[in-house]
């Protein structure tokens, strides 16, 4: 097992993370739990944001909401907030990248998509930013994929709504900047999230895949957690409007 490191700058944090459930989403909320931080999370599966929670030692608190319901995100975040803190580190990390064929979108199933994959994003930027402001600065890591940098097929709502979290963290990174407010876009490869290993993680597939990486190893979860982890501490003071790739260098 590696050894990973302890970011002294994370404890006592308040960090907030959406879809934080389960996946990535998880693995990134037992991180920050780890690193001494206060982390709440938001998700629409209640039992499972249950059962997470009281599986980790430490300050663990979440709220459950369908973050494609704008208020129903807003009051979410003034919840956690009421009860950890203002966020001093956002984790933009909800997402599904249900496949779909671009024959049978309509224009209702597309508008669906960016709320699931983009819209929120946003909105919980605009929830945040003014806590951070206060606080004098703060860290917020959007989570990209390299899905539409490698001109992936088969769901092509989902691969808009990714390539456009890169220009919304470099347009934020721009206006929060000035409030030493950081942005950046952490860019997964295919993580082998239990989602992933269900559906589509086949004998077939996972051979191909492993050719197009440079690194013979398959990415578990731990290791963009890491990356966010990073990200959201004082070393990286110094790093915004920019895309950290965790992807084996598979683009």
């Amino acid at each position: 097992m590696p050894e990973f490191a302890i970011f002294p700058s994370l404890k006592d944090k308040t960090v907030l993370v959406t879809g934080g459930a389960q996946g990535i989403g998880a693995e990134i909320v037992r991180a920050f739990a780890n690193q001494g931080a206060r982390v709440g999370f938001l998700d629409l599966d209640s039992e499972g944001a249950a059962a997470l929670a009281v599986s980790i030692e430490g300050t663990v608190d979440h709220e459950t909401c369908d973050l494609r319901d704008i208020d129903a995100l807003q009051n979410a975040i003034a919840a956690i907030a009421d009860r950890l803190g203002n966020a001093s580190v956002l984790v933009n990390n909800a997402a599904r990248d249900d496949r779909h064929d671009w024959k049978d979108v309509t224009p209702g199933y597309w508008d669906e998509r960016q709320a699931t994959n983009l819209r929120h994003m946003f909105f919980a930027i605009q929830a945040v930013a003014p806590g951070m402001i206060e606080a004098g600065g703060g860290s917020i890591v959007n989570l990209g994929s390299n899905s539409w940098w490698e001109a992936g097929g088969g769901f092509p709502a989902y691969a808009t709504a990714k390539s456009a979290v890169h220009g919304l963290t470099r347009t934020m990174a721009r206006d929060l900047g000035k409030h030493r407010i950081r942005v950046n876009t952490v860019v997964p490869g295919w993580i082998m999230t239990e989602r992933q290993k269900e559906l589509w993680a086949t004998p077939e597939a996972l051979d191909a895949h492993r050719q197009r990486q440079c690194l013979p190893d398959l990415i578990e979860p731990e290791y963009v957690a890491r990356m966010v982890l990073f990200l959201a501490s004082d070393d990286a003071a110094m790093c915004t409007a920019s895309n950290y790739m965790v992807e084996a260098g598979s683009i």
